[in-house]
């Protein structure tokens, strides 16, 4: 018995350890696990939600998009912009605009003169009416006035009602002589929306918030306005009055692969008292509206996510407990009948310890203690408190306490000791000023507690100096506003150099679809040179014919005039098959695909290039039975990257004695097609076939090309699920790979006349 009950005491610390260990490793695991698949439950419904929103306001955007046009169109309207128009004619314009107004729903429809001055409007009968009334400071009517439709979201500098507008220019042979314009209600977006924990917001360009289910954050911005953008809102007066102020959003980065934000609400956005502030986080997803400057964003609450974690650890923990709990219960029962004894024999002697130990903790402790009567007079004081207040102990005993503490909380104190001993806070605790002998205020934390001690009620009162604790407290805070500063101004760099970025991608793309046209537009000058050479023989033998036919005619001979006829009528039919090539080429092709045959395809690029590779000295060299080869791809763009494919061999070849290029037709593992183009030039160097495919490469002189017949060889090749590529030829030139699609001949083959 007495060698097995400490070992049973040695034990309990690390059966303490292992338990707490695992409760806390079973509170972490579900939390994770609860979190996790909350987020994820979360974060698809919330896509869902967005892309449904989106959707439901994109549809009602395109409703309204074509109606402008369609208005522009209407002779009544194109005359009511003329400074000719009369009043009769002018009525009759209202009137038409008010039925159609009501008839699709819009809030008003209303065309403007050229100057930007309304001529006839919708709401013409009413106190706000638009006519005669100028709005040429809006950008939609820019847009209208440069020949482009426009889109623009404000709040009506008259009616003081927000709303879309789409406007389209009037035109006229002379160019554009006004502008219809059509503004339309987006208030039943937001009353559709009913989910309490998912805010929408839908906010322009500048990020102010133009439509949103929480109606105290309209018109408020998603971060702070520059002093631009701020002056160019003023100038088109798109939101009136409105103080535009910023909402107290607080970003904090990406969390569970997020971006969660905090809303602060209540004071700071106009509440009635600072106790009214509150904050809500969220997590945000947001998506731009197509063809507008509007971008949806999606707040949803975090607090379902919090609530299950919470529940998720209380019955986890729950759990634990009550099997801890059992297992306590049963070791319990055999502890107390052992130890009661022990506890008695002991109980004399612990409590001499105690009354020893707690003198010493008392007169040694860091915490000022006082014991007071029921009075409020100081009984005991230990030397901590001696030196904090600099009283000695003459000056203090029998004294009240309160007297120790600022006038502002002498009156607290006495309350306190006045109540009843049942009606006391026991473990009070309490930030008071206090005074010490010299009268410096001194800023303690003040516990106050009841106690019994000989059958008398006491109070014990603990005071600890917290005066570095508030500078510290103080200092802490400056840090984290200058650190929340800091993040503010990281994420708004940010976000305009991501601006910058996109522009100058569009700008990129822009000057790539302009670069490729000129490279075509150079093909179609250097077939135009060829096919001007091959009319130049046509021309000439038909203009003899003509002069023959004329003179037999004079002669009476009108056999030979019949002869010269059909001479002449059989070479327009060859100039037009010269012609024909060129006419294809220049055609633009579809984007879908077709059956092509390998035959088509070959006299196809043959007519193209037959007048170019004659007097270059060319010699193609094509396959047999190509008519029994069909692909999947598009006639006239294959065409197109075998006549580039061609004419680059013929220019590869300008030195060479030796001018053929050979066709080749292999077979593939994949069941593609496999077109093989080898010239007999001296082929490339490892560094140029490297580069030979990117845009604006060439290795020829400057001003002979634009290095973009090849690159837009390969975007063609590639769109059509095909491949191209280089490698070196078997007589020592180059050999560029067609890889396509093979499909199966039709049952019925059309007849194709080679015109070559």
């Amino acid at each position: 018995m007495l060698t097995t009950k400490p070992l049973q005491q040695s034990n309990r610390p690390l059966i303490l350890v292992v338990a707490v260990t695992l409760f806390a490793a079973l509170i972490i695991y579900v939390s994770l696990v609860t979190r996790e698949q909350v987020m994820v439950e979360l974060k698809q419904k919330a896509v869902t939600d967005l892309s449904q929103y989106q959707a439901s306001l994109q549809q009602r955007l395109e409703r309204f998009r074509s109606l402008p046009q369609l208005l522009a169109n209407h002779d009544l309207l194109r005359l009511v912009v003329t400074t000719g128009r009369t009043s009769e004619l002018v009525n009759r314009a209202n009137r038409y605009l008010q039925d159609a107004a009501e008839l699709v729903h819009a809030l008003d429809i209303y065309v403007m003169a050229a100057d930007g001055t309304t001529t006839a409007a919708s709401n013409w009968q009413k106190e706000t009416s638009f006519v005669g009334r100028n709005f040429s400071f809006r950008p939609y009517f820019t847009d209208a006035m440069q020949g482009k439709p426009g889109r623009y979201f404000a709040l009506g500098s008259t009616t003081k009602k927000r709303g879309y507008y789409f406007s389209y220019p009037i035109k006229s042979p002379n160019g554009v002589i006004g502008a219809v314009v059509v503004k339309i209600d987006l208030d039943q977006i937001e009353e559709r929306w009913t989910d309490p924990d998912t805010q929408i917001v839908v906010a322009d360009e500048d990020s102010v918030v133009v439509i949103s289910t929480q109606p105290e954050w309209m018109f408020k911005t998603l971060r702070p306005l520059d002093n631009k953008q701020m002056q160019r809102i003023v100038d088109s007066l798109r939101y009136g009055d409105q103080p535009l102020q910023s909402l107290d959003i607080v970003y904090q980065g990406e969390s569970d692969g997020v971006e969660q934000v905090t809303v602060l609400s209540g004071d700071r956005l106009g509440g009635d008292s600072l106790e009214t502030v509150q904050a809500q986080r969220y997590f945000r997803i947001s998506e731009g509206l197509a063809d507008t400057d509007l971008r949806v964003h999606m707040l949803v609450s975090l607090k379902p996510l919090e609530e299950r974690v919470l529940l998720a650890q209380a019955l986890s923990s729950f759990l634990f407990l009550l099997i801890v709990l059992v297992i306590s219960l049963t070791q319990q029962r055999r502890r107390i009948h052992r130890e009661r004894e022990l506890f008695r024999k002991r109980e004399e002697q612990v409590r001499q310890e105690n009354e020893a130990r707690v003198t010493g903790i008392l007169n040694n402790t860091h915490a000022g203690l006082a014991l007071i009567n029921t009075d409020g007079c100081i009984e005991y004081f230990n030397p901590v408190l001696q030196s904090l207040f600099g009283y000695q102990p003459k000056d203090m005993m029998g004294e009240p306490f309160y007297r120790l503490l600022a006038p502002e909380d002498q009156t607290l104190m006495q309350q306190y000791v006045m109540r009843e001993v049942s009606t006391r806070e026991q473990n009070l605790r309490l930030e008071v000023g206090a005074l010490n002998a010299a009268g410096v205020r001194i800023p303690v934390e003040m516990t106050l507690n009841t106690m019994l001690l000989g059958g008398k009620y006491h109070l014990i009162v603990t005071l600890v100096d917290i005066t570095e604790r508030r500078l510290h407290l103080a200092e802490m805070e400056r840090i984290q506003g200058e650190l929340e500063r800091r993040v503010t101004e990281r994420t708004s760099d940010l976000e305009a150099a991501n601006q910058l970025l996109r522009t100058e991608m569009e700008q990129h793309r822009q000057t790539e679809s302009e670069l490729v046209q000129a490279a075509k537009l150079a093909v179609l000058g250097q077939m135009s040179a060829g096919i001007n050479h091959e009319l130049n023989q046509p021309l000439t033998a038909i203009r003899n014919y003509a002069d023959n036919a004329k003179r037999f005619l004079e002669r009476g001979m009108p056999q030979k005039v019949d002869s010269n006829l059909g001479s002449i009528a059989g070479l327009t039919e060859r100039m037009a098959r010269i012609l024909h090539p060129l006419k294809e080429f220049a055609r633009k092709s579809d984007a879908d695909t077709s059956r092509v045959c390998l035959r088509d395809l070959r006299d196809g690029a043959m007519s193209i290039l037959f007048g170019q590779l004659e007097r270059a000295g060319v010699q193609v060299h094509w396959p047999q039975e190509l008519e029994r080869h069909w692909v999947s791809g598009d006639q006239l763009r294959l065409e197109q990257v075998v006549v580039n494919l061609l004419n680059n061999a013929v220019q590869a070849m300008e030195s060479a004695e030796k001018r053929e290029v050979h066709v080749h037709l292999y077979d593939d593992e994949s069941g593609r097609l496999v077109l093989g183009f080898e010239d007999s030039g001296p082929g490339v160097t490892p560094e140029v076939a490297r580069r030979i495919f990117e845009p604006f490469f060439t290795t020829k002189a400057q001003g002979l090309g634009l290095g973009l017949g090849l690159s837009i060889s390969l975007r063609i090749v590639q769109s059509l699920n095909g491949e191209l590529s280089l490698r070196g030829g078997q007589g020592g030139g180059a050999e560029f790979i067609l890889k396509l699609s093979r499909c199966e001949a039709p049952q019925t083959q059309p007849n194709r006349v080679n015109e070559s």
